[in-house]
């Protein structure tokens, strides 16, 4: 490997960010936008990057970006296959071994879809609740996932094993979805045939959760299509949505969206989840210029 190219990096991302409208990724035009695409601080906010550090990258200037974060970059300019694998040899980074988990390359028919989904939250997960891409009203509704890898990227997996990721439903609602979470784990290990991901998954939730084992022991199968779920929002309260799911031609991947019936509670909530958005409910983005730090 030769090393970084900064300045044909930095050039190159400035091209695509030029190139994705605001309204592709559920932003407002605004009247005073200069620049004919995405700023450089919007594209470092979707990313989940500090403005500074991907003002940096554009300027051609010593980042060495991790696998991790030239996944989020691919998936915020809506990067296609080719474009991706350029990126990362740009940035003097082998592609990732794997199609699958928090590195993956969003499927272009979900990421369009998901592009379409302005007024709602929705976002792309892996087949093993691994979070791809949100669009800004997904982000508001249930905040972004930590920055991390390895089985820990997973929802599912951090139900079980991080006492504080159940806040986001009501105490009462959590047999629920511990069930529904291992019942789609079951179908998911079935489809998969003996995959070393879900396995290595599945063992360590058998070590670190009574729960998991007890529940996995029970051999229910069922893919979660769709659910009644009331979210726990730190400002707007318990919120009642449906969710629903659609999924890849291979199983692999997920568009998730949210919604609720016209004129209930939960339909006015995400009207006004929409004006409030993020704001300061969401913590503020890490750097990631360390390639060895979890990005």
């Amino acid at each position: 490997m030769g090393g970084v190219n900064h300045a044909a990096l930095a050039s190159f991302l400035k091209s695509r960010r030029d190139r994705v409208r605001p309204a592709d990724v559920g932003l407002p035009q605004g009247p005073r936008r200069r620049v004919p695409g995405l700023r450089r601080e919007e594209v470092a906010q979707l990313a989940g990057l500090s403005a500074d550090y991907y003002t940096e990258l554009e300027r051609g200037r010593g980042a060495h970006p991790s696998a991790q974060v030239l996944a989020a970059l691919a998936r915020t300019l809506r990067l296609n296959g080719d474009e991706r694998d350029h990126l990362f040899h740009l940035a003097d980074r082998p592609l990732p071994p794997s199609e699958h988990g928090p590195t993956s390359h969003v499927q272009p028919g979900l990421l369009g879809l998901l592009d379409r989904l302005t007024t709602t939250p929705a976002q792309v997960i892996t087949d093993l609740h691994e979070t791809l891409v949100q669009n800004p009203q997904a982000v508001a509704l249930i905040g972004r996932p930590p920055a991390t890898r390895g089985p820990e990227a997973s929802f599912a997996y951090r139900w079980f094993t991080d006492p504080a990721t159940r806040a986001l439903h009501p105490v009462e609602d959590h047999p629920h979805h511990s069930k529904v979470f291992v019942a789609d784990l079951q179908a998911v290990a079935a489809r998969r045939g003996g995959d070393a991901q879900v396995t290595r998954m599945v063992s360590a939730l058998r070590r670190r959760s009574p729960e998991f084992a007890a529940l996995w022991d029970t051999h229910d199968v069922a893919l979660r299509r769709t659910d009644h779920k009331r979210i726990v929002h730190p400002a707007l309260g318990v919120i009642e949505l449906d969710c629903h799911s659609l999924f890849s031609e291979d199983g692999r991947q997920r568009l998730l969206w949210f919604d609720a019936p016209p004129g209930s509670e939960g339909a006015a909530q995400l009207e006004l989840l929409s004006v409030i958005g993020t704001q300061d409910m969401a913590p503020d983005p890490v750097r990631h210029d360390d390639p060895a730090t979890p990005a």
